[in-house]
């Protein structure tokens, strides 16, 4: 169709994806009117609506929906065509777009990023941030190469790669550190601070706990780790964190931290990536790389506990 190009293809895509204009605009790194004018641009080409727009919220048409699909295996399969010319060559280089979620990131990715530049230097490694269900959309759509998330995500089109494994830890006030540590069926008696919903790490613990998405009406919620730990410091309750967060996020509150007894909770770390990636081989070597890199920073913070 003339006039249509591959730009009219991803501002749809992310719009179909976020359904909000300002968002949208925002993951593309345009305005908002310009996002706007795109897609106005695209529905008069196509001669027929493809969103519902009122204040409230926005929706796909038929036609929409159903575009936004072909859409994200047409952009896909051009992410691949690159990808394709990257692996030929059998270097590392240009862009890698890398997506981790919350639970990991402040405390991997300096230790990471510091050994993928030392292996590849010349690769350019464009960060992502966010929930798990998010960075599955971005490795689903080509917007993200890989991801750092907790396994197992089962997504048949995916590859999963196990990285390393590791223990639940117990934060709860200074004053309770010689109490005995509470079982997943102690701590349901307790008042229990987790994660907001969407974070994987919160369904980890409920799990553990024994607690199902019925019973969470009584817990509270936080936004981050840090905030989980400062609360548990002013008396508040008790929380679960990775291990890998206690050193930066234990430092300046008033808390205990102590082990579970046998068996652990544990959680377990891998890189996922579309099963279709021409990039197979070189995307192992970037995990055995971020796996050597997280193993010693285990090592770092297991020496400062």
């Amino acid at each position: 169709m003339k006039g249509l190009t591959l730009k009219h293809f991803r501002y749809f895509e992310a719009l179909a994806q976020h359904r909000h204009f300002g968002r949208a605009a925002e993951a593309c790194a345009i305005s908002q009117p310009a996002l706007s004018l795109q897609i106005k641009e695209l529905e008069e080409m196509l001669g027929a609506p493809l969103v519902e727009r009122n204040r409230r919220q926005l929706r796909l048409t038929g036609l929409g929906e159903v575009l936004a699909e072909r859409a994200r295996g047409i952009l896909q399969a051009v992410d691949e065509v690159g990808d394709l010319v990257r692996s030929a060559r059998g270097d590392l280089s240009g862009p890698f777009r890398l997506g981790v979620i919350p639970t990991i990131a402040p405390y991997l990715l300096p230790d990471i990023l510091k050994g993928l530049t030392a292996r590849f230097p010349a690769l350019d490694v464009q960060l992502r941030e966010t929930i798990t269900p998010r960075l599955v959309d971005g490795i689903k759509a080509g917007r993200l190469d890989a991801a750092i998330v907790a396994l197992p995500i089962s997504e048949p089109s995916f590859t999963e790669v196990e990285l390393f494994s590791e223990s639940f830890m117990l934060v709860r006030p200074w004053a309770d550190a010689d109490r005995p540590v509470p079982d997943g069926q102690a701590l349901q008696k307790m008042k229990l601070l987790l994660l907001e919903e969407g974070h994987c790490f919160r369904d980890q613990a409920l799990s553990f706990c024994g607690l199902g998405p019925l019973r969470t009406r009584d817990l509270m919620d936080g936004s981050s780790l840090s905030t989980l730990v400062q609360m548990v410091g002013a008396g508040i309750g008790v929380t679960l964190i990775p291990e890998m967060a206690v050193p930066i996020e234990t430092r300046s509150a008033a808390v205990a931290v102590a082990r579970f007894p046998a068996p652990e909770p544990r959680r377990t770390i891998g890189m996922v990536w579309r099963a279709s990636s021409p990039l197979e081989p070189q995307l192992r070597q970037i995990a055995d790389t971020v796996r050597e890199a997280a193993m010693g920073s285990q090592d770092t913070e297991a020496a400062a506990v």
